[in-house]
């Protein structure tokens, strides 16, 4: 009777991602996961899953010296994971933005950068470049509102960039209609010329009353 085959013990380890880590973000853990999986030997990439907040290892009995240079990434990165950098798609989620408002309010210096990072794109050759923010600033930003603030600003100034827009056209229109006014009393008769000689004569003897 043949032996059955023995069933290779894997080797795991699993770290949970705290609410500071993922800033309550699905997206922000995802990335933190990608940044794992970027720093790993390419045979050692799909070792590591995702599953909530909790990030798990697991490699074959076999593969001791793979799993402990692994768990040495891994625990590397989760112990600077606050630091990590957040990335456009990270910090639209967290805040709850739209791409229009991360690049108005990056343009207008209410949403700090905290420098540039580029990166090539899988299988292409191209590159690109794109703004990162500090985790603390975006978890402060998270904590007192500041979105909804910067969202009334917005529409504050788009009102009275429209009032402006009204008074300008207004003037304009007074302007146009006064240089036109003005344009046709000076091409209308002057009846005050000088006036025919022995006028005043004429006037005092009562003929033109």
């Amino acid at each position: 009777m043949p032996k059955p085959a023995k069933t290779e013990i894997e080797l795991l380890k699993t770290w949970t991602l705290s609410p500071t880590a993922t800033l309550g973000s699905a997206v922000r853990a995802k990335g933190i996961l990608q940044e794992i999986q970027a720093r790993l030997p390419a045979a050692s990439k799909k070792s590591v899953i995702l599953e909530g907040r909790d990030l798990t290892l697991a490699l074959p009995a076999s593969d001791k010296a793979a799993f402990a240079a692994a768990v040495a990434i891994v625990s590397g990165v989760i112990d600077a994971v606050e630091t990590l950098p957040v990335i456009p798609r990270e910090i639209e989620d967290i805040l709850t933005i739209k791409t229009s408002e991360r690049h108005r309010w990056l343009a207008d210096g209410r949403l700090p950068s905290a420098g540039t990072r580029t990166v090539r794109l899988n299988g292409r050759a191209r590159r690109i470049t794109f703004h990162v923010f500090d985790p603390k600033i975006v978890e402060d930003l998270l904590d007192r509102g500041a979105v909804d603030e910067w969202r009334e600003e917005d529409i504050e100034a788009k009102a009275e960039k429209r009032r402006k827009a009204a008074y300008q056209a207004k003037l304009t229109r007074s302007l146009k209609k006064t240089g036109k006014a003005a344009k046709k009393r000076a091409q209308e008769p002057d009846d005050k010329g000088p006036k025919p000689r022995g006028w005043e004569e004429f006037d005092l003897d009562g003929l033109l009353r």
